[in-house]
């Protein structure tokens, strides 16, 4: 189980990251002539310690849970974390030391420190850093581009939403229902010796609920799960759009989340699944929703191409790579059919991974994993980029917090839409035999994210261009390669949507990181599904 999953797990529980401050507290950013101070404080001890390179970064990380089940509220809490990461290079190495105490004398004592731990780190050196060049841009900005700032919305707004979502499930038949709020804000500060001051104010927010059915007389119970998905977005996210809404089977969503209607259609869902028909095994053509697919995307593509496991960096804690060096050198690795093209960036709207800079001061961008089914590149960041023969960084470096070390993470990564302007109903009605997968679940996959198994939340059968019926006990067993040269289909860009999560965790210890992956709804042929119903 990766951090992203258990993550999610133990979302109704989540502990506080940070200090607790009052509810009442109202929202508020430093002066950013305080941060430049305290900056310029930390890079002029580091290179007068003899540092050859430093960089700052002073975060203040906001949080807020508003935690509900059935008509009670279980738990509001706010949190509050702020500090100074301080990172060097000294003699070829790195060097690293954090502090919440900002005042002038303890900063400058943590800089000492990072130089102090890089000369120490030196004696063990092989090789030293190799930084990709990258110029300074002096003091800049970037602000997410919220409507609504989700902080600033009554605490009392927030219960009342969720509290009439679990009404209306309740209402829709479901024996149990809770439902959570989780905003995040992170104010960061970087600069560095090469000549950035960079400002950013980052916000995201997680709408989600539990749906719970238990049949009286057997015991046996489905669940149905919130088909949102968390965004870089304020609390717009949460304000109903027709024009955001797709009509199916069941009702999905874009850029805007109505979350009272889909407890109301998850509470007739959930129903309807404990007398859906359970699955023969065999081999099927799935059509798979965004809301599905962003997870297959995040674990067999967005984290083997992370080159830090490709190498072998990660592999004591969360595995290596089946994507080896020498694949993409060949220049002609097939990794999936020739439909099959998948960005990375940082820039697009509403995601998680949004951000004008990352944490080493890169200016964000995009750059083609695969390109017609063959593997191109990787994800790299300063001192990996002479791996690749890079000029510069990706710009896909991140820390969760001024206390961690900032380290290659997963940038948004996407399947781009098909070129011709189809939607999920022209990609059924070609389908004899088949089924239609929403939403996610469980999920299982090697140490060289190879071999996986993928569950969902709805499942509907195709007989004949047509939707049959509602299914369950469904998994889909393949490995990465076969799975997506099985891609025979791509909706239009017209039915792109953006899945995610805010819990892939990665390194030692271990660090969370929001991503974002888009996709329009996609075809795969002939895989291999099973049927999951446990046999008492």
């Amino acid at each position: 189980m990766t951090g992203m999953g258990l993550g999610a797990t133990l979302l109704p529980g989540i502990p506080s990251f940070g200090k607790d401050v009052p509810l009442d507290s109202p929202w508020t950013t430093v002066d950013v002539a305080i941060k430049k101070q305290m900056a310029d404080v930390v890079l002029n001890q580091a290179r007068s310690k003899g540092a050859t390179y430093a960089d700052v970064r002073i975060g203040r990380y906001l949080n807020q849970f508003v935690v509900t089940r059935e008509n009670k509220v279980q738990n509001i809490t706010n949190t509050e974390s702020y500090g100074i990461g301080i990172r060097v290079i000294a003699n070829g190495s790195w060097g690293f030391a954090a502090t919440d105490k900002l005042d002038t004398d303890s900063i400058a004592k943590a800089a000492q420190l990072a130089v102090e731990i890089a000369k120490e780190n030196s004696r063990l050196l092989k090789e030293p850093v190799i930084l990709a060049p990258q110029k300074g841009y002096g003091e800049v900005s970037w602000k997410a581009p919220i409507e609504k700032n989700a902080f600033e919305v009554p605490i009392k707004d927030k219960v009342d939403l969720l509290l009439s979502v679990n009404d209306a499930a309740m209402k829709g038949g479901a024996n149990y229902v809770n439902s959570i709020l989780f905003l995040v804000n992170e104010q960061k500060y970087f600069a560095s010796t090469d000549g950035s001051y960079i400002d950013q104010d980052i916000h995201r927010i997680w709408p989600t609920f539990t749906i719970t059915k238990i049949d009286d007389t057997t015991g046996k119970f489905e669940t149905r799960n919130a088909l949102s998905a968390p965004m870089g977005m304020g609390y717009e996210y949460l304000l109903p759009r027709e024009s955001d809404k797709i009509k199916g089977v069941t009702t999905l969503y874009k850029q805007r989340y109505d979350m009272l209607e889909d407890a109301r259609n998850g509470a007739s869902e959930v129903i309807q699944k404990m007398k859906a028909k359970s699955v023969e095994a065999g081999k099927y053509d799935l059509i798979l929703d965004p809301s599905h697919l962003w997870l297959t995307i995040h674990e067999s593509v967005g984290h083997p191409t992370e080159l830090d496991r490709v190498l072998g960096y990660e592999a004591n804690f969360a595995g290596t790579s089946f994507l080896t060096l020498d694949k993409w050198q060949s220049k002609n690795f097939n990794f999936g059919s020739k439909l099959v093209n998948i960005m990375a960036d940082k820039k697009q709207p509403g995601s998680l991974g949004a951000v004008g800079y990352d944490d080493e001061g890169v200016a964000t961008k995009e750059w083609p994993l695969i390109k017609d089914g063959i593997l191109t590149s990787y994800q790299a960041i300063r001192d990996q980029a002479h791996i690749l023969g890079l000029p510069a960084s990706q710009g896909c470096c991140y820390a969760d917090n001024w206390s961690s070390v900032q380290f290659q993470r997963m940038p948004n990564v996407s399947l781009q839409p098909g070129a011709t302007s189809q939607s999920p109903a022209d990609l059924i009605k070609n389908v004899e035999k088949g089924i239609y997968i929403i939403g996610d679940s469980s999920y299982s996959i090697d140490q060289q994210r190879y071999n996986f198994q993928f569950s969902g939340q709805l499942y509907f059968e195709i007989k004949n261009g047509k939707i049959a019926g509602m299914l369950k006990d469904v998994a889909y067993q393949s490995n990465t390669q076969e799975f997506w040269n099985s891609c025979s289909a791509i909706a239009g860009k017209e039915d792109y949507r953006l899945g995610g999560s805010f819990f892939d965790g990665k390194g030692q210890p271990s660090q969370s990181s929001a991503v974002s992956h888009g996709s329009s709804t996609a075809r795969f042929n002939g895989v291999n599904v099973i049927n999951t119903a446990r046999k008492i």
